[in-house]
């Protein structure tokens, strides 16, 4: 299935890019825009712009949509919250997007190491606001409390797909225990702006894709980002069809109409792609 023309991109400012990868690397981090292969990559680098991606660059779990490599993940390292805040403040961001592989490993998830980073962000780039991308955390109240009690702007999460597919693409997840992670971060932090995202191209059905989209709206999201899935490698789930710019307006717009806080919706658009202006709206 050829790549249809409204998803081509255009190339990123070359000076800008190689700044960005130059001051992630010295702060030896990494960014879900690298790891997941984001078709945005170039232009959000030459924004100086990036999803920090913590706990390493391999995840406890292997969902058939995503890039990220699954496997057996290398040990926290304590030094990476105070790395990743000097490289927020040397790259003179405004605005921080936080996310991690699945850490299934580690008793809280990661938790504690999301809420370490919120705070140390903080400490050099004071009322910076913060997005953190989090897992399911296996469903544990107590890991999402440690991370809500840093008090990030934003707690995201997203629901990826509709329920009927989630066996298929989504292995380790779960469609209901996602949405109550949502439904609780709402209820224990209520000031918080609560996100989600959905990709569609899989093989659902429009119906399908409303009702997950209503779903998110009863546990109390404000936030929902839909974009186009595209197939990593040719070893991934394959794309089902490609959803046309029309389409995705109408989606955006139905949505809209449920009294979300904001819906981006589009062929591109990925859960943190111009978060800042979600944020802000």
């Amino acid at each position: 299935m050829s790549l249809p023309s409204w998803l081509k991109v255009k190339a990123p400012n070359m000076d800008k890019l190689a700044e960005m990868e130059s001051t992630l690397r010295k702060g030896l981090l990494n960014t879900v825009c690298e790891s997941a292969l984001c078709p945005n990559l170039g232009e959000c680098f030459s924004r100086k712009t990036a999803t920090f991606l913590i706990m390493g660059n391999t995840c406890t779990r292997s969902c058939s949509f995503c890039a990220v490599p699954g496997g057996q993940p290398e040990k926290l390292d304590e030094e990476e919250p105070a790395r990743l805040a000097e490289a927020v403040r040397n790259l003179d961001l405004d605005y921080v997007v936080i996310t991690s592989v699945t850490r299934d490993d580690l008793p809280d998830g990661g938790a504690e190491h999301f809420a370490a980073t919120i705070k140390a962000i903080r400490h050099l780039n004071k009322n910076i606001p913060v997005e953190v991308l989090i897992p399911d955390f296996q469903g544990s109240k107590e890991a999402l409390l440690t991370v809500t009690e840093a008090v990030p702007a934003v707690i995201n999460h997203n629901l990826e797909t509709v329920l009927r597919l989630y066996s298929k693409v989504r292995l380790g997840a779960d469609y209901y225990r996602s949405l109550e992670l949502l439904r609780l971060a709402k209820i224990i932090k209520p000031q918080l702006l609560i996100k989600s995202g959905l990709m569609v191209g899989l093989g659902e059905t429009k119906s399908e894709i409303m009702k997950a989209i209503i779903d998110l709206h009863l546990v109390g999201c404000d936030l929902l980002t839909i974009g186009q899935y595209l197939a990593p490698s040719s070893e991934h789930e394959p794309v089902a069809r490609y959803y046309t710019p029309e389409e995705f307006a109408a989606i955006q717009k139905k949505a809209s109409s449920l009294g979300f806080k904001k819906v981006i919706s589009g062929p591109l658009v990925r859960s943190s792609y111009h978060a800042k202006e979600a944020y802000c709206s």
